[in-house]
């Protein structure tokens, strides 16, 4: 008998003797509805990241901060506050003001972590930029929050920008991004663009004083952040987050974790994303403890050396991350003795998965985790205390000064709980809405009758009767591949573009790898003579969308006895995609050569 179940028949016993003690009581338990508060201690922080910084500076000034390996970077926290300050000066050379957007497109870097602590001094909103965007998905982040500044990187990896850099500084920009005034390279040169240092450098002509000035009036409740969340309808919207949001966040994370000052914290995630930016950097800040960013992008054996090299006690990562590291060579005297903790989100975590964790990397207070970007992120997170199997099958407990219900999506009614519904956020991690999208702020977020507001996550989960919560599948489409959001709705739009494309619909399939890819159904127009081949699809989305979401399968419906020669609908037109999911299931588990070749 496995020790889950005698766990299960253990809990049924001591609830049935308390039925028989108590029975209005255990009848009250039974019946009580899903909604579940965080605890209200520690008090919440009302600080700015400048102060957050300046805070920390005073007790960990001459201890390491910040390292990244791949640029031989070492700063503490003295240092980083005396960069970022040095660029705040230049941003107000450059003519940013409170409330101007600067945007930013680049891999992990110690400027990209000095821009961060500057824009929030002078405040400026920093809009941080997916750095697999392609060019089209770029002049629509900058158009859409209207950028005044643009720090971006010629390469990020094997990532070329520079075509997208050139059009930036070609004639047509003015027309096309008439708020963006300039473009500057974060790191080294392209050109006779602008660089950094030069930045750095026109900033020497403005005071300490000034500097000053600028972040006096400067609140924690200010938007000092943008993040672009896709939607399953339309165009990428970008989420606001406040200097309260992100500090206050990234503390309880920590806690959760047990960081001290003493912890060293590997962290692959990237900047762009909220794992990076808040659950990585911020949560070591707010604890004076260290970060590593390994590489510029994700690379498992830059990972393993920094384990190694730089004593980590945490890494962070999604679980297909997690299996390339543990995929990868060992470097020569590898040593992950310290290693202890870290987080595992983004995706279902397979056991195996977990137990390798322990095994191979000393992982034994690895802790799992649910959040979104809308609540800054993190909704739930487990103790490092918690049962491997409570890691396993749940998100942990919501977080302070948080609360959180599961709710009937149709009628709005709370539920009970162990009834399945959509997981619902209130509280100060809340974010102010999305940008220039009063709509869909409307949609998501809503106030109940005693006041509060709730934002809806759109995720089905349930608590159990210890208030731990489980996520049980999307109401959403969208498909999770390695931890990264893909919607169907902008690959179908693509698709539909194409000449010989009549209608297209996109799945997520399970993959072993990672967790889930895209797959899609297609119905070619009639008469079409030269039919587009797989590869060639592939590279039709690949010119306005990011690689990872071309579709790795391709079912051409009435190309198999298997296929339908439609796409299914329901009776009111809409698609049957359920059943697509099943049916591709089943023709890559037999794999039958219904692919389009």
């Amino acid at each position: 008998m496995g020790a889950g179940l005698q766990t299960s028949i253990a809990l049924t016993r001591l609830q049935q003797t308390q039925q028989h003690i108590h029975p209005t009581r255990a009848t009250h338990e039974v019946v009580r509805q899903a909604i579940v508060h965080g605890p209200r201690t520690p008090e919440l922080w009302q600080l700015t990241l400048s102060e957050l910084l300046d805070f920390q500076c005073r007790e960990y000034h001459d201890r390491e901060c910040l390292v990244v390996p791949w640029t031989n970077t070492r700063w503490t926290y003295a240092q980083l506050q005396a960069e970022s300050e040095k660029l705040a000066r230049g941003l107000i050379a450059s003519g940013i003001r409170h409330g101007d957007r600067i945007g930013v497109m680049a891999g992990n870097c110690e400027q990209y972590v000095s821009l961060f602590f500057a824009a929030a001094a002078v405040g400026a909103i920093l809009v941080v930029i997916n750095n697999t965007y392609t060019r089209a998905e770029l002049m629509y982040a900058l158009e859409h929050t209207s950028c005044k500044m643009l720090f971006i990187s010629p390469n990020i990896g094997r990532h070329s920008l520079e075509d997208s850099i050139n059009y930036l500084q070609g004639r047509d920009r003015a027309q096309s991004l008439p708020d963006l005034e300039e473009v500057v390279i974060i790191r080294g040169q392209y050109q006779s663009v602008k660089t950094y240092n030069d930045v750095i450098h026109e900033g020497n002509a403005v005071s300490q004083n000034t500097a000053y000035r600028h972040a006096n009036i400067v609140s924690p409740y200010d938007v000092c952040n943008l993040q672009f969340t896709s939607g399953s309808t339309g165009n990428p919207k970008a989420s606001m987050l406040t200097h309260y949001n992100l500090i206050n966040n990234s503390r309880f994370i920590g806690d959760r974790m047990d960081l001290t000052a003493s912890d060293v914290l590997c962290c692959p995630p990237p900047l762009f994303h909220c794992f990076g930016l808040v659950l990585g950097l911020l949560a070591c800040i707010t604890h004076g403890a260290k970060i590593v960013y390994p590489n510029e992008t994700f690379d498992p054996a830059a990972v393993l050396e920094a384990i190694s090299k730089e004593q980590c006690t945490a890494v962070h990562g999604v679980p297909t991350m997690f299996e390339s590291i543990l995929a990868a060579p060992r470097p020569r005297q590898f040593n992950c003795g310290r290693l202890r903790t870290g987080i595992i989100a983004g995706a279902p975590v397979p056991y195996s998965l977990m137990q390798r964790l322990v095994k191979d990397l000393n992982m034994t207070e690895f802790t799992s985790s649910y959040g979104l970007t809308e609540a800054s992120p993190t909704c739930f997170n487990a103790f490092t205390h918690d049962s491997v199997e409570r890691r396993l099958t749940t998100v942990g407990k919501v977080m302070p000064h948080a609360s959180a219900k599961i709710i009937d999506p149709k009628s709005g009614r709370t539920l009970r709980v162990g009834e399945r519904g959509e997981l619902c956020m209130s509280g100060y991690q809340v974010h102010s809405g999305y940008w220039k999208n009063p709509q869909k702020t409307a949609e998501t977020l809503l106030r109940d009758e005693d006041g509060t507001v709730w934002l809806r996550t759109g995720d089905e989960a349930v608590f159990d009767a210890f208030g731990y919560c489980t996520i049980t599948g999307r109401f959403k489409d969208i498909i999770i591949r390695g931890g990264e959001n893909i919607y169907p709705l902008e690959i179908e739009e693509r698709l539909a573009a194409h000449p010989a494309v009549s209608r297209a619909t996109v799945i997520g399939i399970p993959d072993q790898h990672y967790g889930e890819v895209v797959g899609t159904f297609i119905e070619f127009e009639k008469g079409v003579a030269n039919l587009p081949s797989a590869e060639d699809l592939r590279n039709w989305i690949r010119e306005t969308l990011g690689r990872h979401k071309a579709p790795k399968y391709l079912f051409v419906c009435g190309s198999h006895d298997l296929l339908p020669r439609v796409i299914p609908q329901t009776g009111s037109g809409k698609v049957q995609k359920q059943v697509l999911r099943e049916l591709a299931k089943k023709l890559v588990h037999s794999e039958t050569q219904t692919l389009l070749q």
